[in-house]
């Protein structure tokens, strides 16, 4: 793609070059992109040829615009080589039926673009806590423009060791002692670490003038969350809830169909996420900060409070717990002045996970995963009338949150409409009547 030109690409394509006589140099499609999954490209194509052609190493500059175009120009124009970065190995071993594949190490630590000229620069993004999280997020940062993972920090060797192995390709740097020091060499960072740190790290994180970026829940209490969007205010910084589900194009797409009053006045909103964790997972064993609905219940409040908005008039919990005291099942029960809601969560129960909107005209039904949004349809009363909608949806998910935090963080989106800080604030103060519950 070759967007917002900096160090990395000009070195790949400097030692792309020393492979061979006579370089050629794919540079695709905005439209290529997006099929392929390549989302928020900042620069148009002729800014992105005219930035390879600056570097004066492209002996021929081709345009990729569909899916098997490597194999016609390499057939077409004889290629000895093919060659990529090393962050798609194994990706492009297909090819090698046609010519030598070639995959070159990445430049670590790239720091801003080459072309002074920009308005966007690189964010060196760092990530708190190696999980299983932290190495899906690896992989899908790469498929955001303007943002690379430089570092990772983490005191559990153990789970430092094993980040290290399953994301070796990356040149990941790793800091297990010192958060300050972590901080000093990244410009955001993304929290993925266990619900109970989530607020210190974010907090020091914030005062340090970093990005923030962070998994849910983002704290236990309203005013825990209110001080940290007034920090990340205060200090000009983006202060962002991974909710990945709000950032999904899909759910946008949804929201727009229900809002736009196909379905009638909403009158009920049912979402449900259940999945059965392992009985040694920490949702399973942590009776305190584990449990369905600290798990599950940012997902599940989302459609409602983002439908029904923040001023909901009752709310009551009823949970089923283990001997333990930890939480295998939770439904959130919310009323408003002229309409109500269920919330349902579980690690060791399992329900239909769908969304259901119901309206005066019809309804909307999300089936399981609703949370990924890649499929929905509207209801009446005719039966027979039935309306699908299958958006796009490419990988996870997060890089679609990993694209609104990049934009955020170079003024594009400025409102933050996917979930807005009042939205999440309002879910906080959701988490924290649930935790005085609970106690």
């Amino acid at each position: 793609t070759y967007d917002l030109f900096h160090e990395g690409h000009y070195k790949l394509l400097e030692r792309a070059k020393a492979l061979g006589d006579y370089l050629i140099v794919g540079v695709t499609t905005e439209h290529f992109d997006e099929w392929r999954g390549k989302i928020n490209v900042v620069d148009p194509i002729m800014k992105r040829i005219e930035n390879v052609k600056k570097t004066g190493f492209a002996d021929m500059i081709i345009v990729e615009d569909h899916e098997g175009q490597k194999i016609e120009d390499i057939q077409k124009y004889g290629v000895d080589i093919f060659t990529v970065g090393s962050d798609w190995v194994g990706t492009f071993d297909y090819l090698k039926a046609f010519c030598d594949v070639v995959y070159l190490d990445r430049t670590p630590n790239i720091s801003s673009t080459m072309l002074r000229g920009s308005n966007y620069k690189i964010t060196k993004m760092g990530i708190v806590g190696t999980g299983r999280i932290a190495e899906r997020f690896v992989a899908e940062a790469r498929y955001a423009s303007g943002l690379i993972v430089t570092s990772a920090y983490n005191p559990d060797i153990e789970s430092v060791n094993k980040f290290k192995k399953k994301c070796s390709e990356y040149e990941i740097a790793i800091e297990t002692e010192q958060y300050d020091r972590f901080l000093e060499n990244v410009d955001a960072v993304y929290i993925a670490s266990t619900h109970e740190t989530h607020y210190d790290y974010v907090k020091k994180a914030l005062l340090a003038h970093k990005h923030v970026l962070c998994e849910k829940p983002l704290a236990f209490t309203k005013k825990d969350s209110e001080e940290l969007y007034d920090i990340a205010s205060d200090n000009n910084v983006v202060l962002m809830e991974a909710i990945k589900a709000a950032y999904c194009p899909g759910f946008q797409q949804l929201l727009n169909v229900v809002q736009s009053g196909k379905i009638g006045e909403i009158c009920d909103v049912e979402a449900c996420f259940s999945r059965i964790a392992s009985v040694n997972s920490r949702e399973r064993t942590d009776a305190k900060y584990g449990g369905a609905f600290l798990e599950f219940g940012s997902y599940t409040l989302l459609p409602i409070i983002k439908l029904l908005g923040t001023d909901y008039r009752d709310i009551h919990f009823d949970t089923i717990y283990d001997e333990n005291g930890v939480d295998l099942y939770t439904k959130v029960y919310m009323s408003y002045d002229n309409a109500m809601a269920l919330s349902k969560n579980g690690v060791a129960v399992k329900s239909e996970g769908q969304l259901v909107i119901a309206g005066t005209k019809g309804y909307i039904l999300a089936p399981s995963p609703w949370w990924l949004t890649r499929r929905f349809e509207v209801h009446y009363e005719d039966s027979s009338r039935v309306e699908v909608y299958e958006p796009i949806f490419q990988g996870d998910g997060f890089r679609y949150e990993i694209s609104d935090f990049v934009s955020k963080i170079n003024g594009i989106d400025k409102n933050g409409y996917k979930l807005t800080a009042e939205e999440a604030i309002a879910m906080a103060e959701v988490t924290e009547a649930y935790m005085k519950q609970k106690r």
